[in-house]
């Protein structure tokens, strides 16, 4: 009698079928209801602060079509053709400033290549983005708060400690180059036998980064195994590989990852805690170990914060921007350096005219060369180290071109937008060379001798980005590629190419497929160069290699 009267309350409370109807189709229809409304609003605050850009569409929702593409584009190393094709196609060549927006994952993301919108980005509009609080979460494990990964006043902060380390005083202090460009010499001059030099420069520049932030000789150059140069360079692969693997990075291992982060932390911090003892007790009174320490970057941190933490996030940050982005540098530097001989001969008669070929060159010798400085600012044009960069807006504000039907209308953008800015294809738009001679270098190629006529207007030439997150080391990369580069050809008389100009990939890859509204100098920058991959800095796929001759 129980379970009857229980199985008759059961049925009583459960709704027929057309009130369960009527509740399920209530709720889609308050669901959808709701986000029209959302979205209504949202518009009407974009266009009550300006406009929306060119929109990149397609057949599928919810920004499918744009991150299916992109993801194309990425694995056939096409990342720079898709965005400036993207650009033509949806902007004009000329017609409209380089500037889109697309949604992807339901965020709306903002894409420019445009001089007036990257100026509001990076300067007269900096407090209003920032990194943002997703790529802080990202990347905190890896860079912690340092300056890289922060905003506001924990940004400021870390700037301010971190600018007296390079000052002139302490970046013309070419010792720390020297002690590596020894080990490298025998390595990379080898009278015609062909050597691999990006994987070289990459040892070569990571043996620079810790002499110059640790203190310590890591001599990669002559250990190749290297247990922290293998852990480094699995963590930088690892990590790149789990950011372009969202949403579902939770899919790649972590457990490597953590154990190479782990022995990389496990190696700097008691060199950190030694250094910030050794600063203490100096500051107490005590004599120094050694009559005059070398300078290197956490000793010249320590004496303006012994806060363990933020100088494990700075040393390793710069471990990092010092290693990769000088590597590249140097590695696209030779490889059109050997391609043109001419300019070989011309570096080498300026060398032997300023300091010969024997004696080092001094800090003020590296900057009155002008062939040199031309050679390296040419370089830095074309193959920019870090040529993507992103920003968060941190508060509704507006971007100044790129909305109304000519493009020159602000842009409406609201707090939590995602912005990716290309300083490379600012370096490739034509408009940067509207003031030039008729025979003046095509912008897709690599010539130094533009240098002598071109003076780049403002926000045209930015390898090192720009406005007060200008990078810190800019003058360090720039003293360390001018000294490299004088030693090395003050024992090198040319260099060859031992490659084809494409690069040694696979025959199917070395064939560049015509997008819809390509633009021809796209395909010429493209169609005789390797491949470039975008791992944050501008990698050439495969090998680079080359020939020094004595």
């Amino acid at each position: 009698m129980l379970s009857d009267l229980s199985l008759t309350l059961c049925f009583r409370l459960i709704p027929s079928w057309p009130w369960l109807a009527l509740a399920v189709a209530t709720i889609s229809f308050a669901t959808i209801a709701s986000g029209y409304v959302r979205r209504a609003r949202t518009e009407d605050r974009i266009r009550n602060l300006g406009g929306r850009a060119p929109l990149y569409g397609g057949s599928f929702p919810f920004g499918l079509s744009f991150l299916v593409d992109f993801r194309n584009a990425v694995s056939n190393d096409e990342t720079l053709k898709f965005w400036n094709d993207t650009f033509v196609r949806l902007c004009g060549i000329r017609a409209s400033p380089y500037t889109i927006e697309t949604t992807a994952a339901g965020q709306r993301i903002i894409m420019t290549a445009d001089q007036e919108n990257v100026k509001a980005i990076l300067a007269t509009q900096f407090d209003d983005f920032g990194k943002g609080r997703k790529f802080r979460d990202d990347w905190v494990d890896m860079l912690g708060r340092s300056i890289f990964n922060s905003d506001g006043e924990a940004w400021h902060t870390a700037r301010t400690r971190l600018r007296p380390v390079f000052y002139k005083e302490r970046i013309s202090d070419l010792e720390c180059f020297e002690r590596s460009v020894q080990n490298l010499l025998p390595l990379l001059i080898t009278d015609g036998q062909t050597v691999e030099v990006k994987d070289m420069f990459l040892r070569f520049t990571l043996d620079v980064s810790a002499d110059f932030t640790l203190g310590v000789n890591l001599e990669t150059l002559k250990r190749p195994l290297n247990k922290f140069a293998a852990s480094f360079e699995r963590l930088r692969h690892k990590k790149i590989q789990r950011e372009r693997s969202k949403p579902f990075k939770f899919l790649v291992p972590r457990s490597s990852y953590q154990a190479d982060l782990d022995y990389i932390e496990s190696f700097m911090d008691p060199i950190i805690a030694e250094t910030v003892n050794q600063v203490k007790a100096e500051q107490a009174g005590a004599k120094p170990s050694k009559k005059d320490p070398a300078f290197n970057l956490l000793r010249a941190s320590v004496e303006v914060s012994t806060d363990q933490r933020f100088l494990r996030d700075e040393i390793i940050t710069a471990l990092f921007a010092g290693r990769d982005n000088t590597a590249m540098a140097f590695a696209w530097m030779f490889y059109e350096l050997a391609r043109h001989p001419d300019i070989v001969k011309d570096l080498r008669r300026e060398i032997i005219k300023t300091v010969g070929l024997e004696r080092r060159p001094g800090y003020q010798e590296l900057k009155d060369m002008k062939i040199l400085s031309n050679i390296i600012n040419e370089t830095l044009r074309l193959y920019p180290p870090v040529p993507l960069n992103t920003r968060a807006c941190l508060r509704d504000t507006t971007l100044p071109r790129g909305g109304g039907p000519d493009g020159n209308d602000p842009i409406g953008v609201l707090k939590g937008t995602g912005i990716v800015y290309s300083n490379h294809l600012l370096h490739m738009n034509p408009e940067a060379y509207s003031d030039v001679p008729e025979d003046f270098p095509p912008p897709e190629e690599w010539d130094p001798r533009r240098w002598d006529m071109w003076f780049p207007k403002p926000w045209s030439f930015l390898p090192f980005h720009g406005g007060p997150r200008i990078c810190l080391g800019q003058q360090l990369v720039m003293v360390e590629m001018s000294y490299t580069l004088v030693r090395i050809f003050q024992h090198s008389s040319r260099v060859e190419l031992r490659m084809s100009e494409t690069g040694t990939v696979e025959k199917r890859d070395e064939v560049w497929l015509r997008r819809r509204g390509a633009s021809e100098l796209m395909e010429r920058y493209m169609e005789n160069r390797p491949r470039m991959v975008t791992e944050i800095t501008l990698f050439p796929r495969g090998d680079i290699k080359l020939a020094f001759f004595k």
